[in-house]
């Protein structure tokens, strides 16, 4: 009876985190098809959007299936290839969270303060380059630190997160890392900077709306999303990244599990809701593929009826 009762709480998140990594898949998938297949959305805003679901899914998938296994399996043990791995898809994935951000932010600020050479600015060669560069520059600016990491000597194997992370190797290192953080400061120095400049271009817009109604109705239509993904993003990583530093470990450990958690349960559950109800042009495709699917259905359904009557 005893050992029943151990395992229900392990059944319990097994099963929570399942739900959870479906409906991140299910959301950000829903979001990415609709804007692939929809031609009317093949507009820069709507690919960037598909670029920023694209990247919860990636991110997700270097947590969630190890995570789900462990749970199943009753293991905790990951190797060391494999923990580097994991650090390395997590860690890109944050950064390049705040990349696509920023030219979200950049898109907006063209289509409020510059709308007639909208279209000049970001051609589809420029959409492109903006995209790859979300990604290449979290990669780049992000491998120094996987490799000063990975020539770190460990005096210890055991990590007290859910997930493997940077600082996890600098507190089992048998030497000082200070190289490590150092280039992890200016890692999180760039990227903090890329929120600034992000918050300094909405504050822009916010200038330049405040005399035109249809402005300010844009902005927050499509910047309001925009905003809110980056506070809570931002929040969440820097409560994660000091708490991970400064903590006390007489911390209650479900609460520490709970607050590493939550950056990879909002941001992936709360941007496609975001932006697949809040932006109108894909809550209407997404209306009116629902509403379609739906006639077919009843289509069928009455035929088959027909045909048994």
């Amino acid at each position: 009876m005893a050992a029943m009762q151990d395992l229900r709480p392990r059944y319990v998140f097994l099963f929570f985190a399942m739900v959870v990594y479906l409906l991140i898949i299910l959301l950000n998938l829903t979001v990415i098809v609709t804007i692939l297949l929809e031609k009317s959305l093949h507009e820069p805003m709507y690919l960037f959007v598909c670029n920023l679901c694209f990247n919860e899914l990636y991110g997700t998938t270097g947590f969630y299936p190890k995570f789900i296994y462990d749970l199943f399996s009753s293991s905790n043990e990951i190797s060391y290839i494999g923990c580097m791995t994991q650090l390395c898809i997590i860690y890109s994935s944050f950064m390049c969270e705040y990349t696509t951000l920023v030219i979200m932010a950049y898109d907006r600020y063209v289509a409020i303060c510059k709308p007639l050479e909208y279209h000049n600015i970001l051609r589809s060669q420029t959409v492109a380059k903006a995209i790859l560069y979300s990604w290449i520059f979290p990669f780049i600016i992000g491998l120094p630190n996987i490799i000063f990491t990975s020539q770190l000597p460990l005096c210890g194997s055991t990590i007290d997160r859910l997930y493997c992370d940077n600082w996890s190797f600098v507190k089992l290192s048998c030497i000082s890392a200070t190289t490590v953080n150092v280039y992890g400061f200016m890692l999180l120095s760039i990227f903090m900077a890329h929120a600034v400049i992000v918050l300094f271009s909405y504050q822009r817009l916010m200038v330049a709306c405040r005399n035109s109604s249809d402005n300010k109705k844009t902005f927050i239509q499509t910047c309001g999303p925009h905003l809110v993904s980056l506070l809570n993003f931002t929040i969440a990583v820097l409560f994660d990244l000091l708490f991970s530093r400064y903590g006390s470990k007489d911390f209650p450990e479900h609460l520490r599990n709970a607050f590493q958690f939550e950056i990879l349960v909002i941001p992936p559950l709360l941007n496609p809701l975001m932006y697949g109800l809040k932006l109108s042009a894909i809550r209407k495709r997404l209306f009116l593929k629902c509403k379609k699917h739906k006639n077919e259905f009843s289509v069928h359904s009455n035929n088959c009826c027909r045909l048994l009557g």
